[in-house]
């Protein structure tokens, strides 16, 4: 049997068990233990802020979407009995759609939530945190929350934890309504947070970083940008539209010069906050499967080691980066 919390009431002085279910207490999973962890999302897991529920995904609406301090999202699967295997294969489906979503998306999700963007919502829950040097949605944690679990769940959630580092746990309640009529709820996690947290970063996936450039003939590296650039994705739009555009315009583009393009671009977003979009292209930038944008643009490190700044496009690449830039502006007035 898995893991399972009683609990006695002490009656006369005598301890009497007190078996109790949210439906047994006139509860329903829907609208009272949602809007339990809504108001104290603690109840899953400490230093979580939640910016969604019945958020849309690939796999069909996952029941809570939360972020931590770190920038990780956390997918919170709530079933209102016994966590069978099934929700793990659910929770994982949902973590592998949002693995592939962009800042911009999550805004949107946590705009429609909470009523505020995903930087004012994540500086005001963490304001110790340093939001321009946070990774958001560098990983995906998934919590996985009921009122039992099956063995065999437990056990998978132990494997994956401990051998691969996989940030995954299991929350089981215990929901308790007194003789006197009041309403207790007990927790208890597979996991320690702490041991949860050790192994994750332990054996964190990390993606390969470089400063190096690529070495392509120019047939290929064109193709290469020309594909990149083409891409729908947000990070590589900004690239293509703000960050090479200005860097044609001069030969060097410092940090806060890219950051009023980036601004003049979007006037809606808070001047503040244009740090983080300014990151993302830097992180875009420095990883090693994307040596041929290196080959392209240059930059340097003139304040700190982490720190990109002073962009330009090397001169033997100029003409060809108008030329891509011209091809793409053709394809998409043709397809309008």
């Amino acid at each position: 049997m898995g893991t399972e919390i009683r609990t006695w009431e002490i009656r006369d002085g005598r301890p009497t068990p007190v078996e109790s279910t949210l439906a047994g207490g006139g509860r329903t999973e829907a609208l009272d233990l949602e809007s339990w962890i809504e108001a104290d999302p603690s109840i899953v897991r400490p230093g979580l802020r939640l910016i969604g529920r019945q958020v849309p995904t690939a796999s069909g609406p996952l029941d809570l979407l939360a972020i931590d301090r770190s920038g990780d999202l956390v997918v919170i699967e709530l079933k209102r009995d016994r966590l069978p295997r099934e929700a793990l294969a659910q929770a994982i489906d949902y973590a592998s759609d949002l693995a592939a979503w962009s800042i911009d998306k999550i805004s949107e999700v946590c705009v429609k939530y909470t009523g505020a963007s995903l930087d004012d919502v994540f500086s005001e829950a963490f304001p110790q945190a340093d939001l321009e040097n946070t990774n958001i949605n560098d990983r995906q944690r998934i919590v996985l929350v009921g009122f039992g679990i099956e063995t065999a769940l437990e056990r998978m959630v132990e494997w994956m934890s401990d051998t691969y580092g996989v940030s995954i746990n299991a929350v089981i309640l215990k929901y308790v309504r007194t003789a006197a009529g009041s309403e207790t709820l007990t927790r208890t996690a597979i996991i320690s947070e702490d041991l949860e947290e050790q192994r994750s970063r332990a054996k964190k996936f990390t993606i390969a970083m470089s400063d190096e450039p690529g070495r392509y003939p120019d047939d290929e590296l064109r193709a290469r940008l020309l594909a990149y650039l083409s891409q729908d994705l947000v990070t590589a739009q900004r690239i293509r539209d703000i960050l090479l555009p200005a860097c044609l315009d001069r030969p060097r583009l410092s940090r806060e010069e890219l950051k009023q393009e980036f601004l003049r671009s979007n006037p809606d977003v808070d001047s503040a906050k244009a740090g983080l979009s300014l990151t993302v292209i830097s992180g875009q930038m420095g990883m090693k499967k994307n040596d041929f944008l290196r080959q392209v643009i240059g930059y340097e490190y003139p304040r700190y080691e982490w720190e990109k700044d002073n962009y330009f496009i090397r001169p033997q690449y100029r003409e060809m980066v108008s030329d891509v830039l011209s091809a793409i502006r053709v394809a998409r007035d043709t397809r309008v």
